[in-house]
């Protein structure tokens, strides 16, 4: 019966959008039956992402959607008297941006909290913490987040004693900026009921001093749970403050549309409250978290939270895989041993039979899975269950997607096009900075660093690319991301070497990555990411044209306007 409702939706869907078209089409032939338009961009160089990559001169815009791609000329006969004209001057238009993943709430709130994230060095994150522990003497905990691990060296493993000195009398617990460690002063570990005799949870580690046995302060992975579960919870106004602050700054950076790895019932929640006031300018696709301590039997509730939440403007039907850690720490899973740590292996999260048949269930059941995988080893796993629920269930089209896809094994790299499993890349990581050269090399050595991040090699298998950021990991900028992937150099002008050079992609590729590809990972592009006719008028302006300038300079485009369904939600149209 789903599978009959499904299939009715969508053939009415079809035949809506078919005549939409049609309809649309004819206001540019028919002169005698021409509609005025409620908008019309001319004078512009309007990138269009569509099947051709073709380039327009004059976009037309009736309520939310596109009725008009073409020519200034063309687009005169749909000015009338109500029509409001903007004239671009000669800028590019092009479709608004899709990050494929990112953590929108927790980053908000992490960076309205202690936030860390552009801090450089050790002296500036006790600046930070002081400031913010003084200018809130009445918070019960100081939380927050964004230290590099970097900045403690191999394994990042910050000590209590720093945290002890700066706030000796409440609690503090603040995140790694990947968000795979947490930092903990002795008050937040002794409600927590850390001590030197706690056990690692099975997917992570209490770093404790090698010499002595005592806790250092840092928990790895799985370990951030034993003391999570202690922490308050957030509020809804301060969840909803967050993904205010987040929708802000996505909207400066030509992005409307986004698919959130993380996802509970708060999350939801607070999704909720933004649209019930017409206040959520997002398309969401919300990746509902796997428990990793729990079996299929979690399924239930994924589809019960689907059918509550699924709306207009938030598809509930994603989940979230956590299959791996990352390399700084040692967690994320090599097929070979580390070079340090003992010659780990890292961990699998979830064990690889389990996994197959999660994936495969959740397949079955019409979720796309999105799964977090750093090292060779988990990502051979994801694709192996993949694998196991076609064998399953016949390919079903649900676009399962691997994020991150750092260490990929070369004999891995044709089975996303074999299988049809998008590559959902952050490609602001392909630069060799100081993750890269201080932490990753020494633990993988120079081969297995050569495997890293190998966009051209997917893109020439014909599986497709799409982009995300993992903000708060790393910036929201998809300019900045698109630079790295064009020149597999620093985006802000460091000094880092080349950085497999045979794996920079084309500038089409890259917003190619951001738009139509990042729609159809969010099962969107019938209605997002290209400008076409009958598509939402989800349009963003730029101050340069990036096809025009040197790869260097890309990193400088701004956004002077971003749409959504035809309304600026930044800038101003008459400021153009």
């Amino acid at each position: 019966m789903v599978k009959f409702s499904n299939f009715f939706n969508f053939y009415f869907l079809t035949i809506s959008f078919a005549f939409f078209t049609l309809s649309s089409c004819s206001q540019s032939t028919d002169t005698g039956s021409k509609i005025s338009a409620d908008t019309v961009f001319k004078n512009g160089r309007i990138y269009t992402v569509d099947n051709n990559h073709s380039w327009a001169e004059a976009v037309a815009i009736n309520g939310n959607h596109i009725s008009f791609v073409g020519t200034d000329n063309d687009v005169t006969d749909l000015i009338g008297k109500n029509t409001k004209v903007i004239d671009l001057h000669g800028r590019m238009m092009m479709p608004a941006m899709q990050d494929s993943h990112i953590h929108p709430i927790l980053g908000g709130i992490e960076a309205l909290s202690c936030d860390l994230n552009a801090q450089i060095t050790l002296e500036d994150y006790k600046r930070v913490i002081t400031d913010y522990a003084n200018a809130n003497p009445d918070l019960e905990w100081l939380l927050g987040g964004g230290w590099s691990m970097a900045v403690f060296g191999a394994g990042g493993a910050p000590s209590k004693k720093i945290l002890d000195e700066l706030v000796p009398d409440r609690p503090v617990y603040l995140t790694s900026r990947d968000g795979h460690s947490g930092w903990a002063n002795s008050m937040a570990l002794e409600i927590a009921g850390i001590t030197k005799d706690t056990p690692d949870p099975v997917d992570g580690i209490i770093d404790r001093d090698p010499n002595t046995g005592e806790l250092i302060g840092s928990l790895q992975e799985g370990a951030m749970s034993l003391l999570q579960k202690f922490v308050p919870p957030h509020s809804l106004e301060k969840r909803i403050a967050g993904l205010e602050y987040t929708i802000n700054m996505l909207h400066s950076y030509g992005i409307t549309s986004i698919q959130d790895a993380s996802v509970e019932r708060p999350d939801f929640e607070t999704y909720a409250a933004l649209e019930k006031e017409n206040e959520l300018t997002l398309h969401v696709v919300a990746a509902q978290w796997w428990e990793r301590e729990k079996g299929t039997e979690q399924i239930e509730g994924f589809k019960a939270l689907r059918d509550e939440f699924s709306s207009d403007l938030v598809d509930a039907s994603s989940i979230k895989i956590m299959q791996d850690g990352v390399l700084e720490n040692y967690t994320a899973a090599m097929l070979e041993p580390y070079l340090e740590a003992n010659g780990t292996k890292g961990i699998p999260m979830i064990d690889p039979e389990l996994l197959k048949k999660a994936v495969a269930e959740l397949d079955a059941d019409g979720f796309q899975v999105h799964i977090h995988a750093i090292g060779d080893a988990a990502i051979h796993q994801s694709l192996d269950a993949i694998e196991y629920a076609r064998k399953q269930n016949g390919p079903l089209g649900h676009r399962h997607h691997i994020a991150h896809l750092q260490v990929i094994h070369p004999d891995d790299i044709p089975r996303f096009a074999a299988l049809d499993v998008v590559a959902n890349f952050q490609p602001y990581w392909a630069a060799a900075d100081e993750y890269i050269m201080e932490l990753n090399v020494p633990a993988i050595g120079e081969e297995r660093t050569s495997w890293m991040y190998p966009i051209r090699s997917i893109e020439k298998t014909g599986a497709t690319i799409a982009f995300g950021s993992d903000w708060s990991v790393s910036t929201a900028n998809p300019f900045l991301e698109i630079e790295t992937a064009v020149t597999r150099l620093g985006a802000l002008g460091e000094p880092y070497p080349e950085f497999t050079p045979n794996e920079r992609i084309s500038l089409q590729t890259a917003i190619d990555a951001f738009t139509i590809n990042a729609a159809f990972v969010n099962k969107q592009e019938d209605k997002t990411g290209s400008i076409e006719v009958g598509k939402l008028a989800d349009l963003v302006v730029l101050n340069q044209n990036m096809f025009e300038i040197d790869p260097a300079q890309i990193s400088d485009t701004k956004v002077l306007l971003t749409l959504f369904g035809g309304k600026a939600v930044y800038g101003v149209p008459d400021g153009l």
